[in-house]
């Protein structure tokens, strides 16, 4: 009876101790995303009581993940992403590989072999898109410049996790294997494989969907009916996420974006945006709610050291890398530190890479927890971290203009 309804049971427990505990935390002036941490927790298997259907919730929530990035595409242009790429894209790569670095010497020093060093690292070098676009948004900086930095820097992560997810095996096997002279042959033809696919992908979404989603959309409108519009939205979001990971190997997240992307500027992408807000709120609360599920709290009992020297890569490690390399590039110390801070968590792309190193038995049980423990008290303590932030001057102006303009949307 239970697995018969295990997915009302479980959506039941996560969304309604989700609302009870994010309201008590909101009244304690917390932020709302620890109460849904700590509902994740409390229907997790490590907790007395109900115990909610992990699995289900995990794959609800990655429906959340692709709700967030087609929003997101709906509102950034690419315009907006070109003018960022002198920064984002070398700020991203350098970040991405010196904090994997910091992670891999962390491992090392924490007794762990160097395959399973290595694969920590890697975990630990990208930060969660659903958790930053959530900051941003509270902040109203979304459209700012730090924002529209923040944004393509974890847009050019997201093609590098797919690389990663895709090389990892073979890079593991060699490490593991202790082979001194390994034959890069492989790892560059897949990568060239998957450069080429994701490619593709992104060349047919913006040439032919770019033309292909404003028309179909403006045919639905004009069915002049609310629910076909909200249906066909969601299976456009659903759906072109679901193609870009079978089809193209690419992520259901950057799929997810494109599909935003090439509505992005039609006469109804807004009308779009504000129908699809209500199911993307609810979908992100659900990935909170399945963080929490996976945590076992007991770690921070049985390895407190191991995890506040990784809780500190993670937090202190990720953010200084990434505030001096935007300092370096130039930009204002306020901008430096809000995209610094906003990529000191991680979240569930580092779950897919650690995952794989359980699959491929490199990492042990107790690590895989050590990264759910970094995981949980960075998003728990991003919140906090930002607000430490003042807003910048054009970040003031646009707060206060942004109540005007809705209303009079």
């Amino acid at each position: 009876m239970e697995d018969k309804y295990a997915l009302i049971t479980t959506l039941v427990a996560a969304i309604v101790l989700a609302f009870v505990l994010g309201f008590v935390a909101s009244r304690l002036r917390l932020s709302p995303i620890v109460g849904y941490l700590l509902a994740g927790l409390a229907v997790g298997p490590y907790t007395p009581g109900f115990t909610g259907n992990t699995e289900l919730a995990l794959q609800l929530s990655e429906i959340g993940v692709i709700l967030l990035m087609f929003g997101v595409g709906l509102k950034i242009s690419i315009d907006d992403i070109w003018s960022v790429r002198g920064i984002a894209v070398p700020g991203s790569l350098v970040h991405t590989l010196a904090a994997g670095a910091v992670g891999y010497v962390t491992g090392l020093l924490l007794g762990m072999s160097g395959v399973e060093s290595f694969v920590l690292g890697a975990s630990l070098s990208i930060a969660s898109t659903i958790v930053f676009l959530r900051a941003m948004e509270d902040k109203r900086a979304l459209k700012t410049e730090e924002g529209r930095i923040g944004i393509s820097w974890l847009l050019i992560e997201d093609v590098l996790i797919v690389l990663a997810i895709v090389v990892l095996p073979a890079i593991v096997s060699a490490m593991a294997a202790e082979q001194a002279n390994v034959s890069i042959g492989p790892l560059v033809i897949a990568l060239a494989i998957t450069f080429a696919k994701i490619a593709g992908f992104i060349a047919l979404m913006l040439v032919i969907g770019g033309r292909f989603f404003p028309w179909l959309i403006v045919q639905i409108a004009h069915a002049k009916s609310r629910e076909l519009l909200s249906l066909g939205t969601l299976s456009l979001a659903l759906g072109v996420a679901w193609a870009a990971y079978f089809w193209f190997g690419a992520s259901f997240a950057l799929g997810a974006f494109l599909g935003g992307l090439a509505l992005n500027g039609s006469r109804f992408s807004h009308k779009v945006a504000e129908d699809s807000l209500p199911l993307r709120d609810t979908f992100a609360v659900l990935f909170f709610v399945a963080v929490g599920m996976l945590f076992d709290p007991f770690v921070v009992i049985r390895e407190p050291w191991s995890v506040a020297a990784i809780v500190a890569v993670v937090i202190v490690g990720k953010a200084l890398l990434a505030f001096v390399l935007m300092r370096m590039m130039k930009q204002p110390p306020q901008a430096s530190a809000l995209v610094a801070l906003g990529l000191a968590q991680i979240g569930e792309f580092s779950f897919v890479l650690a995952g794989l190193g359980l699959q491929l038995e490199v990492m042990a049980q107790e690590t895989y927890n050590l990264i759910l423990a970094a995981a949980l008290i960075s998003i728990a303590v991003n919140p906090f971290l930002l607000r430490l932030v003042p807003d910048s001057e054009p970040l003031k102006a646009k707060t206060q203009a942004a109540p005007a303009s809705e209303s009079a949307h």
